[in-house]
C-alpha cells in the first residue's frame, strides 16, 4: 500500500495507476504517472471538482497532469476539464462535434442530476473539446509507460474511449461501459444492442487477469465483465 496515495483518498492499482471514487455520483478518475508526463482518465464534473483533483493529483505525483482522456461524453466525466490549462485532450472521433453542438442539452442534464446551476453554467461556459480524436487506438508513451487508448464502443453511449494501462497488472479503464455499484445506466444515447459487443472488445483489451476499472463502483474482475455483458445482452435480446 502507498500511504500517500490511500491517505489522500486515492486508491493504489498497480506501480503506475491510480483512481479516485469522487463523491456525489460516485465518479471514477483515474490517473497513470510516467516518467515524463501524467494522463488523468475523467476530470469531474465542474471546475470544482476539477480543481480539487488537480490539486490532489499534483501533490501525489509533484508535477501537473499533462494528458486527460474522456472515456464518454456525460457531464459528470468532462466538465472538469478546465480546471487542468494546458493538457492535451484525448476522445472517441465525434465526441468533441457532439459535445459543441448539445452545450444546453449537457448543462441541462447536469443541473437534472443535481450539479447547482451557476456551477453547471460556468463549466459548460468554459467547456473544453478534444483536441485528439481516437478513431481506432492511440499510444501515448507517458515515459517508462505506454498507455492505449481504444476506441471500443458504441454501447453506453456513441463514443466511449477505453484506457489500457500495462503494468505488473493490466489495468482498463472502461469509463460506464462497466459500472459496479449499480445496474449499467442507458440513457438515451445508449446503443444497448451493440454494448456487448463494445464489453467483448474490453475484455480482449485487458484479458482474463486484469483489473477492471468500471465508470461506477469498486475495481472488478474479467468474470464480472463478462457477467454484465450477458445481462445487458439479455436484456437488448442479441447474443
Amino acid at each position: 500500500m502507498d500511504v500517500r496515495w490511500e491517505e489522500a483518498g486515492w486508491e493504489r492499482l498497480t506501480g503506475r495507476a491510480g483512481r479516485r471514487r469522487l463523491p456525489v455520483w460516485d465518479c471514477t478518475v483515474g490517473l497513470v504517472v510516467g516518467d515524463d508526463s501524467v494522463l488523468l482518465i475523467d476530470p469531474g464534473s465542474c471546475l470544482r471538482e476539477g480543481a480539487g483533483v488537480r490539486a490532489e493529483a499534483e501533490r501525489l505525483t509533484g508535477r501537473s497532469v499533462t494528458h486527460i482522456a474522456f472515456t464518454h461524453g456525460h457531464f459528470d466525466h468532462v466538465l472538469g476539464a478546465a480546471a487542468f490549462p494546458g493538457a492535451e485532450v484525448y476522445g472517441a472521433v465525434g465526441l468533441a462535434a457532439l459535445l459543441a453542438a448539445d452545450r444546453e442539452e449537457l448543462r441541462g442534464d447536469a443541473v437534472r442530476h443535481g450539479l447547482a446551476e451557476a456551477e453547471a453554467a460556468e463549466a459548460v461556459e468554459r467547456l473544453v473539446l478534444p483536441g485528439h480524436h481516437v478513431s481506432g487506438e492511440w499510444t501515448l508513451d507517458l515515459g517508462g509507460v505506454q498507455v492505449l487508448l481504444a476506441n471500443v464502443g458504441p454501447g453506453h453511449t456513441g463514443h466511449d474511449l477505453a484506457v489500457f494501462v500495462p503494468g505488473e497488472r493490466e489495468t482498463v479503464f472502461c469509463g460506464d461501459l462497466v459500472e459496479e455499484s449499480g445496474e449499467p445506466m442507458a440513457g438515451p444515447d445508449a446503443m444497448p444492442r451493440q454494448w456487448p459487443a463494445a464489453l467483448d472488445r474490453l475484455l480482449s483489451l485487458g484479458g482474463e487477469d486484469a483489473l477492471y476499472v468500471p465508470g461506477h463502483g469498486a475495481v472488478v474482475t474479467a468474470e464480472f465483465v463478462r457477467a454484465q455483458r450477458a445481462t445487458l445482452a439479455a436484456r437488448s435480446g442479441v447474443s
